[in-house]
């Protein structure tokens, strides 16, 4: 048994590594390899997997590592920051797509009652595979990033809901009495959790912390533990190491966790996504393809357009929301989970499940490659867009007489928040760019001059007269935007100083290429430490030539 086991596992690794080399080598996202490895290993085709329940069973660590990294990558301050913004859109985008998805139903054929189950299970988008494509692009950090996460969360507590009713459905146990149940444990586990982070937590930490294997260990029988609580309290697994890893993360060795549990995340996470694929069968493709088609280009299409328009009409960027769009351009394991028990309980055909199948794999599929280039999909898309752009209605004689600010911050987010003490030891007028409204509204209650734009918009940069700066400031870790203002800066000779933010010593170095005086690569250089360069250099280019010649990577 234990040696068919690992001959199991060892063929489907050796199928991933071989398909991922190919997938990588086409520059595509890794996720699809992981999808096609199951695909191939599962019950349609080579039947590799013998042992569906332990394969389950490493799948579900896979997913709980994932959901507790991001808890640690989560505090209460980002949380409220985002929360109402996840909350609107969550929601907004959860009904707008069932009612769409239930119309769409409704037009190819189906009866009502199937149309609905199909309109709410298309609705959910998968929290697991957004989570790990922004990690592997470095952009869970980021305004878009923390926004999706936000929203996929409550996306995933509304599906819990819908379940809870099924179930209750299942059981004869009215819907009222589950959910009563389900808040009242929630009233009583929140206080305890909250206790145990703030009161017993920090002193435990401070001495496992002694010992880095220690504290790995710790970490992950903290993990464990506080998941297997949530189980037993009848939630979910998922919800259970999201909250593991929140109690942890307002701790000083966040950092150091997150590291030593990621190798253990990543490959879990690889099982995952081959069980997923296992699943995506594919023998009953051809009798559900024209409503798969149609409901696959919805999902992909309109999808991210819902999403836009939502977070427009609360003030958002169409950038964005473009981007945060994408995020949703996918079917959920949860879409899975509603459909299988809503056969279970007669409501539906069998068929449906085929045509679930069909759905995701091409959704899946073709997000995974939308979220990995959604910057430069928006920058080819951009004059679509125009019309929903923030228009300045300043006339010829008012942009004449604005007055030119000689220090520009692009990003208030975490570098820029620690940046700003400095700036204002600069002694010179400054104003601080976001287009993240709560960011901007945040500061003008501070009474810090800040201004909604985008640092990509070249209208926008002409209104302020960037051109005419000292010292211009990007704390946007986006290539994209980095080029796009330094493109603008060069044509319109800038002559002062340019620092921009990118992810990669390689974006790095087209940055300077395009004529950045010194760039920031988050990873290596924290906003503590730019700050202190920032003190000494201000906004003498020749001091910041001198940093650049210190930076031995270029």
């Amino acid at each position: 048994m234990l040696e068919e086991l690992f001959f199991e596992i060892g063929i489907v690794l050796v199928i991933a590594a071989v398909l991922s080399m190919v997938v990588y080598r086409l520059r595509q996202p890794l996720i699809i390899a992981y999808i096609l490895t199951g695909i191939i290993a599962g019950p349609s085709l080579l039947a590799l997997t013998d042992s569906p329940e332990v394969f389950e069973a490493m799948s579900q660590i896979g997913v709980a590592f994932l959901l507790f990294t991001v808890g640690l990558g989560l505090n209460w301050k980002s949380v409220k920051d985002v929360g109402g913004i996840a909350l609107a859109t969550g929601v907004g985008q959860v009904l707008f797509t069932s009612v769409c998805g239930f119309v769409i139903g409704l037009l190819l054929g189906f009866d009502a009652l199937t149309s609905a189950y199909l309109g709410i299970a298309f609705s959910f988008s998968s929290t697991i595979i957004i989570v790990k494509l922004l990690m592997d692009k470095e952009d869970l950090d980021t305004l878009y990033g923390r926004i999706s996460v936000g929203f996929l969360l409550v996306q995933d507590f509304i599906a819990m809901l819908i379940l809870l009713g099924l179930s209750s459905v299942g059981t004869g146990a009215s819907l009222q009495t589950v959910l009563v149940t389900t808040i009242l444990k929630a009233i009583i586990l929140v206080p305890v959790f909250w206790f145990i982070s703030t009161k017993v937590l920090p002193p435990t930490l401070k001495y496992v912390a002694r010992s880095q294997e220690l504290l790995f260990i710790f970490a992950v029988a903290w993990c464990f533990l506080v998941a297997g609580v949530l189980v037993y309290f009848g939630f979910g697994i998922e919800i259970g190491a999201l909250i593991a890893g929140i109690t942890l993360s307002s701790s000083v060795y966040y950092r150091e966790i997150n590291a030593r549990v990621r190798p253990l995340r990543d490959f879990f996470l690889v099982i995952f996504f081959i069980v997923l694929g296992t699943r995506l069968g594919v023998d009953s493709l051809s009798a559900t393809w024209i409503p798969s088609i149609v409901f696959s280009l919805f999902i992909l299409f309109c999808n991210p357009l819902i999403a836009l328009f939502i977070m427009r009409l609360l003030g958002y960027h169409p950038r964005t929301g473009f981007l945060c769009g994408t995020t949703v351009a996918q079917i959920s394991e949860f879409s899975f989970i509603v459909l299988i028990v809503g056969t279970s309980l007669g409501h539906l055909d069998s068929s449906i499940l085929g045509l679930a199948t069909t759905v995701g794999i091409i959704t899946i599929a073709a997000s995974s490659y939308l979220i990995e280039h959604n910057e430069r999909i928006f920058q080819s898309l951009h004059s679509l867009f125009r019309w929903l752009e923030p228009h300045m209605t300043l006339s010829s004689e008012e942009r004449r007489q604005r007055p030119v600010v000689p220090v520009l911050l692009f990003g208030f987010h975490r570098t820029g928040a620690e940046l700003l003490s400095t700036l204002k030891q600069l002694k010179q007028p400054y104003t601080v760019v976001d287009f993240d409204p709560l960011a901007v509204r945040e500061l003008a209650e501070l009474g810090e001059p800040a201004l909604y734009g985008d640092a990509a918009d070249e209208n926008f940069l002409e209104e302020i007269k960037a051109d005419k700066s000292r010292l211009i400031i990007s704390t946007i870790p986006d290539l994209v935007i980095s080029i796009a203002l330094l493109s603008y800066l060069s044509r319109q000779k800038f002559t002062g100083v340019v620092v921009v933010s990118v992810h990669s010593d390689e974006d790095a170095k087209r940055c300077y290429a395009l004529g950045a005086t010194y760039v920031i690569v988050p990873p290596v250089l924290s906003g503590k430490k730019f700050s202190e360069m920032l003190k000494k250099s201000k906004t003498t280019k020749r001091s910041w030539q001198r940093l650049v010649k210190k930076q031995a990577t270029f």
